[in-house]
């Protein structure tokens, strides 16, 4: 099952991934993401692990999402 994440989440996720990479990720940061997931998982009644593994692999994996 496909989930269309929001942009705004792929944006937050991205932002987070950045901080990752440059070894400066906030607590604000990991924060917005954690609550933008369970928000949004929440309201489109799927599991939040479900919606957290896509996240991460349109943004960090984003040749796969392609294939």
């Amino acid at each position: 099952m496909a989930i269309e994440l929001p942009d705004h989440l792929i944006a937050l996720e991205r932002t987070a991934w950045a901080e990752i990479q440059a070894g400066r990720l906030t607590v604000d940061t990991a924060r917005a993401v954690y609550e933008g997931i369970a928000a949004f998982a929440e309201q489109a009644g799927v599991g939040r692990y479900d919606v957290e593994m896509g996240l991460k692999k349109a943004v960090r994996h984003p040749e796969a999402e392609a294939a």
